[in-house]
């Protein structure tokens, strides 16, 4: 098929401070061409699409990303969903996540062993919609930590899977590494809703979490980690985890250490949770009451003042706000760029480079994925109004004109998102 050119638009690049006009010509899955505004001669064939008054930047990458979250309420409820009919809803919240604009997600758990493995092999073989995925294990844990709902009468399961010791540690690793994972997800700290591990309580010990990074990193697999205890943290840098999701309560030395190890990690505050729970949660049975009673409004505040700090420290920060539950339904992972910049303090640029440039580095995509530059791949969004200043815009599935993954018209300004059958750029 014909080159794909889009004409008109304010183009912002993923990296720069502002947006340019030019004349974007996308040629198979790449970006041939970025010419001045005017100055682009294009083929007879070409299809133009017409993209004035919108802003042409890279797709969204989700660095927090739970697809096999259904909108729980309680953790236990995704033990009780059949493995197939789970599938089929993180077919369901996968395809959504793209036409919400995410083109690249960065699986932070799979609910299940092998879910995120097979959604993310039929996406790349054409077999269901959804964005690039680097795909997750469960959420491995301890007794007693985050995700093991056992009891002592009543075995149930949920996200997690239970390991005790190094030596555990490591066959699970290694067991999800043989299915197929891209990247292993380890518990280290509790939760606020755990009621006998809360947020600053640290289960996992540090050999054990030293086994499991060990593993992974001599398949060449990443690491990321719940984190929100500052000890928690500490752990993690220590055993050079890859990626440490909250630090809600990080001290002055956890902020020393995450900022001397900043080439080589990521952190993601997963805020939506923790600002739907205090803002919005009354819908989802989480009154102001039950929020006082979790500590979940200091876990706010600490979240902001973590990351004000972590923001002027340089360290990499990745959006995707644990969005999946019914008190943060997915679909909404747009507002974390909002977030980033109400309760962060980040300019709406250095937000968007977040969710972009910043993500694909996340992903090991960085060169050729995350921008808008000659020869990138092309995932693409073209939003109407000017996102550089107003990054809410991105939260409306009807400001997003057209949504291109790898080359491939998602979302068509005329059409609207394709049904069947594919409008490709021909190589």
């Amino acid at each position: 098929m014909a080159d794909i050119v889009i004409k008109g638009a304010r183009v912002w690049d993923g990296t720069s401070g502002a947006t340019q006009d030019a004349t974007v010509t996308i040629r198979g899955n790449r970006i041939a061409d970025i010419a001045k505004a005017g100055s682009t001669v294009h083929p007879d064939d070409a299809r133009i699409i017409d993209g004035s008054g919108c802003t042409l930047m890279p797709g969204l990458v989700e660095g927090h990303c739970h697809p096999s979250f259904t909108g729980i309420t309680d953790p236990a409820e995704l033990g009780r969903v059949s493995p197939e009919q789970h599938m089929l809803l993180t077919a369901q919240n996968l395809r959504l996540l793209l036409s919400h604009g995410f083109t690249s997600i960065f699986e932070a758990a799979s609910a299940k062993p092998m879910l995120g493995v097979t959604a993310r092999n039929a996406i790349d073989d054409g077999l269901i919609d959804g964005p690039r995925m680097l795909a997750g294990s469960p959420e491995i844990t301890t007794t007693a930590g985050l995700g093991d709902e056992r009891m002592r009468h009543i075995h149930q399961e949920s996200f997690g899977l239970v390991a005790d010791g190094p030596d555990e540690f490591r066959r699970v690793a290694r067991e999800c590494i043989r299915d197929g994972v891209d990247v292993l997800k380890i518990n280290i700290s509790g939760d606020e809703f755990v009621s006998h591990a809360r947020a600053e309580i640290t289960p996992t010990e540090p050999e054990e979490i030293e086994a499991l990074v060990r593993v992974a990193h001599a398949f060449g697999k990443k690491v990321a980690a719940h984190a929100r205890s500052s000890e928690s943290v500490k752990r993690a840098i220590r055993a050079g985890v890859d990626c440490i999701y909250h630090c809600d309560f990080a001290d002055e030395e956890a902020l020393d250490m995450l900022e001397a190890a900043k080439d080589r990690i990521w952190v993601g505050p997963a805020f939506g949770l923790v600002h739907n729970c205090t803002k919005e949660g009354d819908a989802a049975g989480i009154t102001s009451e039950v929020a006082e009673d979790l500590h979940l409004f200091r876990k706010f505040d600490a979240t902001c003042a973590t990351y004000h700090e972590i923001r002027k420290r340089g360290i990499r920060v990745v959006v995707g706000g644990d969005y999946g539950f019914a008190v943060t339904p997915m679909g909404q992972n747009a507002r974390d760029i909002e977030h980033f910049v109400r309760f962060f303090g980040y300019d709406p640029i250095d937000a968007l480079k977040c969710a972009t440039s910043v993500g694909q580095s996340l992903m090991g995509r960085s060169g050729e994925l995350g921008e808008v530059r000659e020869g990138f791949v092309a995932d693409l969004l073209l939003v109407r109004g000017d996102v550089t200043q107003d990054v809410s815009l991105l939260q409306h599935q009807e400001n997003l004109a057209m949504i291109m993954k790898d080359g491939v018209l998602f979302k068509d300004p005329l059409h609207g998102i394709r049904a069947d059958g594919l409008i490709r750029a021909a190589g």
